[in-house]
């Protein structure tokens, strides 16, 4: 038996932590875990807590006109309006052309405009040849063109057209006397020669009001048209020299103003003077004359 006075020994709590515990602290220590529990379980919470509220067809709706109308309450500010169009650099017929390529209903908001999507229609026209357009303070849409500069008339199969120094298509007028201030080129191929062209007209200046124009003949090379039928056969190279010889000869010897029909410079070592029907006529009569006397 023992003793009335003995009490029972306390059993000491164990100091180490549980199996889960211990395992619930390790994972705690996990770098990637505390990631997830810190970023990827918020986000992932918040992400469905939005899908829920905007998949709803009314919210969608009420956000998207919320944010049009904020959209639209910044874009149609006074400060952001377009009110007029201003052209300058071209006449009152291309200006007009061009506003009615850019129907534009003013007032217009300037971020409903694509500046360059319309310099690409102001520049399609056939009789610009360069564009720019800016909005300028006080709400002006500013539009400056360089407008193509017609030097020359082509004589086609069709019509007649007005040509700038590159060959580009100007406008097509109805009658030569329209334009009778430029120079004639004609031929096919001729417009995508006009700078040649032009250097020709210039060289044979000296001949003055006799020049008719240039024909291209055979898309290779060049005639000079004269009065009363005469033609000058340029060569397919050296084309100007040529035709400086030819003005050297009538300064020298007036070849042009005689019965000539044409004069051939197509081969340079030996030019050909052919002589119009009364002419030729004349001198086989004259010939006929000299060889009956004899």
């Amino acid at each position: 038996m023992q003793p009335l006075n003995t009490r029972p020994k306390a059993v000491k709590a164990d100091p180490s932590p549980s199996r889960w515990s211990w395992r619930m602290q390790r994972l705690m220590l996990t770098p990637l875990f505390r990631l997830g529990l810190r970023v990827v379980l918020p986000f992932a919470v918040t992400f469905g807590v939005g899908v829920a509220y905007f998949s709803n067809p009314e919210r969608q709706a009420m956000i998207t006109d919320t944010i049009a109308g904020m959209k639209a309450s910044v874009q149609e500010r006074p400060e952001f309006m377009v009110n007029l169009m201003a052209i300058d650099g071209v006449g009152s017929e291309l200006s007009e052309d061009i506003r009615v390529n850019l129907p534009i209903n003013f007032p217009v908001s300037s971020f409903d405009l694509d500046l360059e999507e319309m310099r690409k229609t102001v520049m399609a026209l056939s009789h610009v040849a360069e564009a720019s357009l800016r909005i300028k303070p006080g709400g002006v849409l500013q539009v400056d063109v360089t407008p193509r500069v017609p030097v020359a008339v082509w004589r086609s199969h069709t019509s007649l057209s007005l040509l700038d120094i590159d060959g580009a298509h100007v406008r097509h007028i109805s009658f030569r006397s329209d334009r009778s201030e430029l120079p004639l080129i004609a031929g096919e191929g001729a417009n995508e020669h006009v700078a040649e062209a032009m250097e020709l007209i210039q060289t044979a200046k000296p001949l003055g009001k006799r020049l008719r124009g240039v024909v291209r003949m055979g898309s290779r090379r060049w005639d000079i048209v004269l009065d009363r039928d005469q033609r000058i056969l340029l060569p397919t190279t050296g084309a100007v020299a040529a035709l400086e010889h030819v003005i050297a000869l009538e300064g020298a010897q007036d070849v042009l103003t005689r019965d000539v029909a044409s004069v051939d410079m197509r081969l340079s070592g030996r030019p050909t003077i052919k002589m119009n029907n009364d002419a030729t006529q004349e001198m086989w009569r004259i010939r006929q004359l000299s060889e009956s006397g004899q």
